[in-house]
């Protein structure tokens, strides 16, 4: 065992940071609150200089391997922080990469955590192959999910058995207090290949009728920009877009966090597609309804007591109206917001207790 005051003193924290993606960006930031304060990391993200002077560390250029290796060969270990990296939805090159970093890291005898994570979707038998032989160099893992857990033991068996399991660390993000009564509908939307035309037509429908209903303006927040930003654009030039809604609409586009739960925090509801969206925007005490996307998001909004309806599976219009009018200025529940974050922090706890025993 290698002394406390050695262990981990410069980890290098592989995630999918400094992608211009608000969701990550958070998860980082919970994931350098969770560490010790002599901690000193090194990250890898794709705009460097973007988390470099957001928080104040040293990077290197996560899409470029060889920049990743070279900087896992100063850092004496390796935390997989947050989100979901072993999954081969994105392509089996990207599930190589992070087998490429936890094999490195062993050859060097450097412990590897995997800190909140999402295991899957794997969908070919080769990912679940390579998986099963990586998961037990893993030093210590904890999950986001039980379904991750469970998969995890499937495929390594006892060695992933005592695993913790707790809620997404952007949970533990400090709250807000939330001051929206009568503010404007705010919506964490993006595009999605289970939306069709006529799913659009009916979502932006009863958006409109919702606006008009209560009187509300529409601000649409990219929480990613590459896929989120000038939605609100593109749904307009094709046609989707009613006028009356066209009017009241406006994209505002924010940098942090901590800026998207301000605008949660001024707003009489907000309709969140992403998972992170959702998060902060209960973390700010708003009221949110979910439009799911993917079953994290159906996870998260069932957590929380949260309306959700399944893309693909929308409710008819008046389903929508009546599910989105039922949250109009009806705040989160603080107590159950609360339990959430308490069970989010076994991440904290988890990264505490072990860092000493490595």
């Amino acid at each position: 065992m290698t002394p406390a005051s050695a262990v981990l003193v410069r980890p290098l924290l592989c995630g999918y940071y400094g992608e211009h993606n608000i969701g990550d960006d958070a998860l980082l930031q919970a994931l350098l609150g969770a560490l010790p304060a002599e901690a000193k990391p090194c990250i890898t993200a794709a705009d460097q200089q973007q988390v470099q002077q957001r928080f104040g560390v040293t990077t290197c250029d996560r899409r470029r391997l060889r920049s990743t290796l070279s900087a896992l060969a100063d850092c004496d270990g390796l935390i997989l922080g947050g989100g979901s990296l072993l999954q081969d939805s994105t392509s089996w090159r990207s599930l190589l990469y992070y087998a490429a970093l936890i094999l490195t890291a062993r050859l060097q005898r450097k412990p590897v955590i995997l800190w909140a994570q999402g295991l899957g979707p794997l969908r070919r038998s080769r990912s679940r192959f390579l998986i099963g032989r990586l998961l037990p160099l893993v030093a210590a893992a904890s999950w986001r999910d039980r379904q991750s857990a469970a998969l995890a033991q499937q495929l390594a068996g006892a060695s992933r058995a005592a695993d913790p399991v707790g809620a997404d660390p952007v949970w533990t993000l400090p709250p807000i207090h939330w001051r929206g009564r009568g503010g404007p509908i705010v919506l964490a939307w993006r595009s999605s290949s289970l939306l069709t035309e006529a799913d659009w037509r009916v979502l932006l429908k009863a958006l409109a009728e919702l606006a008009e209903r209560n009187d509300r303006s529409v601000l649409w927040l990219p929480l990613h920009d590459a896929q989120d930003a000038g939605l609100l654009q593109r749904l307009q030039e094709q046609g989707l877009l009613p006028d009356a809604l066209a009017t009241r609409s406006r994209e505002i586009r924010l940098q942090r966090p901590e800026e998207l739960m301000a605008q949660a925090s001024a707003a009489g509801l907000v309709v969140a597609m992403r998972l992170h969206g959702l998060i902060l925007a209960a973390r700010a005490g708003a009221p949110v309804a979910a439009l799911s996307y993917d079953p994290k998001v159906e996870a998260a909004a069932a957590m929380a007591g949260i309306p959700c309806s399944t893309l693909g599976a929308l409710p008819d219009l008046d389903g929508l109206l009546e599910q989105w009018q039922s949250q109009v200025d009806q705040p989160a529940d603080p107590h159950r917001i609360d339990q959430i974050r308490s069970e989010a922090d076994r991440h904290g706890r988890f990264l505490r207790q072990h860092l000493p025993q490595l």
